[in-house]
């Protein structure tokens, strides 16, 4: 008794240290009210479904019973049922209260998982947009038509449930007979059974007629288009009406059924059920098909027309592309001197170089300092402005790495070592003479060109693990020559451990339980956890879905990392579906778990990029910012949660600078443009226009190209504006169809506007898979030798980004070539390569290729990146040292040079450069040391 007395107490203590640690993880970041909606609401659903259907179970068991006949006269058949009649009287009451709360807790759990459905049906707010078939609110579609469904398939368990539970009752007590002679049922059964019967063909009815509504959101497959969603010729004229003559067919035979409460027999409802399976036959599945058969495939664009225009309309309002500008574009070339082409090149775009994609190795090479930091896979593009002028830059965080620690225990994992440190960012237009990134912040702690902020970064992607901080333990902050430095979060951020019951919480949630007697935690220890921005922003905004890539921003004085979210329904009338994780996926995300794919098995046929979010990588502060203000679904979950959205003027100056269009919904976008960029319906049914987006062509991996971050200049644009883009290629072939960007520069009129260049069938201009083709097997450029050279030896190449920049009528592609191998492992941009109208260039930096390809110098010098002058000096040590280095980078030169690289030599000339730098900045330091010293004193 004693052990299970404690197993019970053990079992209700792990559900309330489940409840008590969400609750209090909530209140922590002050989005308490969504914690007790969502519980409330799923209590409620809970109780109310679970009693109504334990209840009408009940109820028909006990009904059931009521009407049993006299055992008088026992047939054989009730005398064999004697023994169990007899086993369970005397416990009946018990098992027909066991029987209901069985069926009541299944519904009722079942009913709570539906609480989305709930609050969105009670607080839905109109779209103001009309379905072309019923002229419904999209918004019946989307809130309504969901929980009506639910109800339905509620009423129809509980028939079901009723039915089974009433028919055993009445058989047990012989209400029911099925080898005895005579009649096989008492009246008192037959009018029981008859009326469950009647009302599960009265919801039969009411499915009828609900599912009139459900063909405007069907999806089908159509041979045309492919995935399809809405009424067809088909629908129309053949389901719909089928739909509504059997509504008919099912009220008056649910009526026959409840007749029999007066007349007492069978005949009749079943005569009209048969009648009601033959016609859902004949009249639901035959008809439909007779009509497509012979009516719609002999003249199917004719006939499927005027649906098509219906769903290409509802397609692209519903994923915001209806705006889309479509502009006819040569692609050829111009006829314009060659040094003007060459001038408007750095008038057009600030071709980024540095491929955030292949770099971070190199980020974490150079900038990692310590084993327990690190950067993510993949780095991201921001902008920052320097002196008026927007650089587009790469960038990642120093996170922490607990794989990297020199000691791993319990109290290192989680006490010492619970944080990153510092941002590091990079040109991305620019790198330096050895190919490596021009640092504009960097070191440890970091310094540069951004503004003064909090390094610490306690939150972050790579941070998924508990840290417990604010105790007596100390905490390492970071290292620097003087040694290890510590110290003690003081942000009331996390859950304070200063209670014995949340500490016990704590350790019966976590399966630690060091917390409930560790002397490391004291006085203002408090534990975080739920660190990564994902994992944050969709904790106190389930019902949002969140973009896979995460980015940060130094924004007034904090890191900040951005989330951008998503608003979605699959209840648009009209509007073709998608799977949200096949369509954002691409060559990136394949096997990336930096950059995670969106909602893997999430299908929509509506999305909005309507919430922007922040999480602070110091304090963990969550902050979402209304993004899209006309957004129904965003409004609707707004009533549901009034207080977690900040309005849009909430936004400061500073973080809108950094807010850009998210890739998520760019991939979303451009997969449904492969066929929606068609708005004429025959021409979308011939397929003749159909695009795919193309394969990633730097990587065999098989998968689509991904989005590509450019600062450029579309044709009809006056300026510069920081974009997003991707290329098409016709269905099927491999030359380029169509050029897309969007504008993603937030707080800008043009922000969101998609342009799309679409280049004439009648020319054949290169694609991404032929551009790299020609690339690799260029053999005037001696692009194929150096290729083969590379990979001969113990080295191996990586192509960066494939970019494409629209230049007067023609396209410019530009491809940074990084070399990794020999004592380096890491990436390296060796060369650029660059074509436009059939010139190819494959040079060391950017600007001489440029200048190859249009055989003149631009408007601009060069940037001066790569600077082996030594700068002058009095001191004859720091002279020496400098003129080694001198020495040490003109070898590193010439080992890459020739036919053949000497990766062992350019290994050592590098060394011997780093060694070199490294006394001549301690033999200045100690000569400004000394001067400090005997130049004091002044004032």
């Amino acid at each position: 008794m004693t052990l299970g007395v404690l197993a019970v107490l053990g079992m209700a203590f792990s559900m309330f240290a489940g409840f008590w640690t969400d609750w209090l993880w909530y209140r922590s970041v002050h989005y308490s009210s969504v914690f007790t909606t969502t519980l409330w609401t799923r209590v409620g659903l809970f109780f109310v479904f679970g009693l109504l259907m334990a209840a009408a179970v009940g109820f028909n068991v006990w009904l059931a019973h009521r009407m049993r006949p006299p055992l008088s006269a026992m047939s054989v058949e009730q005398q064999s049922l004697d023994r169990y009649r007899m086993g369970i009287a005397p416990y009946k009451k018990w098992l027909l209260c066991g029987i209901t709360a069985v069926v009541g807790l299944i519904a009722g759990a079942s009913a709570a998982g539906q609480w989305r459905t709930w609050l969105m049906w009670v607080n839905g707010v109109p779209f103001h947009q009309s379905d072309p078939q019923f002229h419904l609110d999209v918004s019946f579609y989307a809130f309504d038509l969901p929980w009506y469904r639910f109800l339905l398939g509620f009423g129809f368990a509980a028939t079901v449930l009723s039915l089974i539970a009433a028919a055993l009752t009445h058989y047990l007590y012989g209400g029911l007979r099925v080898t005895s002679p005579g009649a096989r049922a008492t009246a008192a059964a037959t009018g029981h059974l008859s009326v469950l019967l009647g009302v599960f063909v009265a919801l039969k009815a009411v499915a009828y007629w609900l599912d009139r509504y459900g063909l405007a959101v069907k999806s089908s497959d159509f041979r045309a288009t492919g995935n399809w969603t809405g009424l067809r010729y088909v629908d129309a004229n053949a389901y719909l009406p089928a739909k509504t003559i059997l509504f008919c067919i099912a009220v008056i035979c649910a009526l026959l059924f409840f007749a029999t409460l007066w007349r007492r027999t069978w005949q009749l409802p079943v005569i009209g059920f048969g009648l009601m399976v033959l016609s859902a036959i004949l009249i639901g599945g035959l008809y439909p098909a007779i009509v497509q058969k012979f009516q719609v495939q002999p003249n199917e664009q004719a006939k499927e027309a005027p649906y098509v225009a219906k769903n290409i309309k509802a397609t692209r309002e519903a994923y915001g592309i209806d705006d889309a500008k479509v502009t006819e574009y040569a692609g050829t070339g111009s006829a314009k001197d060659k040094s003007t082409l060459r001038d408007d090149v750095d008038k057009t775009a600030s071709i980024r170089i540095l491929d955030p994609n292949i770099v971070s190795p190199t980020f974490q090479q150079l900038q990692q300092i310590r084993n327990y930091y690190t950067f993510p896979n993949n780095l991201d593009v921001d902008r920052y402005s320097k002196n008026g002028k927007v650089q587009d830059t790469v960038i990642g965080l120093r996170e922490l790495n607990l794989d990297g620690i020199p000691k791993k225990n319990w109290i290192n994992n989680h006490f010492r070592y619970t944080h990153g440190y510092g941002v590091v960012a990079a040109k991305g237009t620019e790198a330096d003479g050895n190919g490596q990134p021009v640092f504009t912040e960097s070191d440890l702690p970091s310094s540069g060109e951004l503004p003064t902020y909090e390094q610490r970064i306690y939150y972050g992607e790579k941070t998924t693990t508990y840290s417990i901080v604010g105790g007596p333990q100390k905490e390492i902050d970071y290292s620097d020559n003087d040694g290890e430095k510590t110290t003690s979060y003081r942000e009331k951020s996390g859950v304070s451990l200063s209670s014995p019951v949340n500490r016990a919480a704590y350790a019966v949630a976590f399966g630690e339980p060091q917390i409930l007697y560790s002397g490391a935690i004291g006085e203002g220890s408090r534990i975080l956890y739920n660190r990564t921005p994902k994992e944050r922003v969709e904790a106190v905004a389930p019902w949002l879905t969140i973009d896979g890539d995460a980015y940060p921003a130094v924004v007034d004085g904090h890191i900040q990392w951005i989330v951008d979210a998503y608003t979605t329904t699959n209840g648009y009338p009209y509007a073709s579906r998608t799977t949200l994780g096949d369509t954002t996926a691409d060559s990136l995300t394949a096997g990336n778990d930096s950059r995670a794919v969106v909602a893997q098995q999430n299908q929509v046929n509506y999305i909005r990029n309507s919430v922007k979010a922040t999480v602070d990588a110091y304090t963990g502060e969550v902050k979402l910012y209304q993004w899209d203000t006309q957004d129904p679904v965003l409004k609707t979950w707004m009533k549901a949660f009034p207080g977690t959205v900040k309005p849009k003027a909430d936004i400061s100056q500073d973080l809108m600078d950094h807010l850009r269009y998210p890739q998520d919904l760019f991939k979303v976008q451009r997969e449904l443009l492969t066929r929606y960029h068609v708005q004429d319906a025959q021409t979308f049914l011939s397929g003749s226009e159909v695009w795919q987006v193309p394969d990633d062509p730097t990587n065999k991996s098989g998968n689509a190209v991904p989005p590509y971050y450019l600062t450029m200049k579309m044709p009809d644009q006056g300026s510069q504006a920081f974009s997003l883009t991707t290329t098409f290629t016709p269905n099927g072939r491999d030359n380029l169809s169509a050029f897309m960007a969007v504008d993603s520069q937030a707080g800008t009129p043009d922000y969101g506007q998609i342009r799309i260049l679409k280049l004439p069938t009648s020319t054949t201009v290169g694609g991404p898979k032929q551009v790299q083709s020609q690339f690799n097997s260029n053999s005037q450029q001696n692009i194929a030798e150096f290729v083969r050279l590379i990979r001969g030896g113990d080295s191996e190449i990586e192509y960066g980004n494939l970019l494409t920049v629209p230049l007067d009528g023609g396209l410019l592609y530009v491809e940074p070539v990084y070399v990794r191998g020999g004592q380096l492992k890491y990436p390296l941009l060796r060369k650029v390569l660059v074509t436009y109208g059939g010139a190819t260039a494959f040079e060391d930096t950017l600007d001489q290729a440029l200048d190859k390809v249009f055989g003149t110098s631009g408007a601009q010098p060069p940037p001066q990146t790569g600077n082996t002058n030594p700068p002058a000096s009095g001191n004859p040590t720091v002279q020496q040292a400098l003129k080694d280095a001198q020495k040490a980078f003109d070898d590193s030169q010439a080992a890459l040079k020739g036919p053949q690289i000497d990766w062992q030599a350019y290994g050592k000339a590098q060394k011997d450069l780093q060694d070199a730098l490294k006394r001549a900045e301690e033999a200045q330091a100690k000569a400004s040391k000394s001067t400090g010293k005997n130049g004091g004193g002044g004032g």
